[in-house]
């Protein structure tokens, strides 16, 4: 219990660790300075109320088995996330370690926990998952336009290239009529190639 004491001590004045025990009854047994200021908003210190009126309704039960985890693993730093109220109608998020406190005899007395806010940390790994799926996509998208000058516009476009040099090398009228029938229908397939590149949800044209 002595070690408890001392580092609480230690970190009594800490700018970026809040550091908290809870009692047997579920209270606030100790709260450092850092962890009353940022909430305060509750009036008053939170020193003897619930350890649950700061948490997010949904992580109480995670809360809670954390604690029981710490009782039957003694001695072992027991890690979890928490969201607190920020008193603006939001949250943040927290990580924690806690440890069971019991005292010479065995007899338990309460959870330790040291934690800090990650808020920032889990907001920056949201932007980038949000990032790589954005570059996934334009990556499904180039895929997408790749395929359509290699497979789909490039088709009636080499048509029309072979149709045109058939239709510059012969004289015959019948047959440059059938050569420009040809390539009248590899236009509207390329123009119509085209228009679904560009917008897949518009029905590919067949003249």
């Amino acid at each position: 219990m002595e070690n408890y004491a001392s580092t609480s001590q230690l970190l009594a004045n800490s700018t970026f660790f809040y550091n908290i025990t809870i009692d047997m009854e579920g209270n606030y047994s100790h709260v450092s300075d850092s962890y009353d200021k940022n909430f305060e908003f509750y009036g008053g210190s939170l020193l003897g109320k619930p350890f649950s009126i700061t948490l997010h309704p949904q992580d109480i039960e995670i809360c809670s088995k954390s604690g029981e985890q710490c009782f039957r693993q003694l001695g072992k730093l027991i890690p979890v996330t928490l969201r607190k109220h920020d008193g603006m109608g939001g949250y943040i998020f927290t990580q924690w370690e806690m440890q069971a406190m019991v005292d010479e005899q065995g007899t338990p007395k309460g959870i330790f926990c040291i934690g800090y806010n990650i808020t920032q940390l889990v907001h920056t790994q949201l932007e980038l998952a949000s990032a790589q799926t954005e570059v996934e996509r334009k990556k499904d998208q180039m895929g997408e336009i790749s395929f359509m000058q290699s497979h789909i516009i490039r088709k009636p476009l080499a048509n029309i290239m072979g149709l045109t040099s058939l239709l510059l090398g012969t004289k015959e009228e019948l047959q440059q009529q059938n050569l420009t029938r040809l390539i009248l229908e590899s236009t509207y397939e390329l123009d119509g190639a085209i228009i679904f590149a560009f917008n897949p949800a518009q029905p590919w044209y067949h003249h």
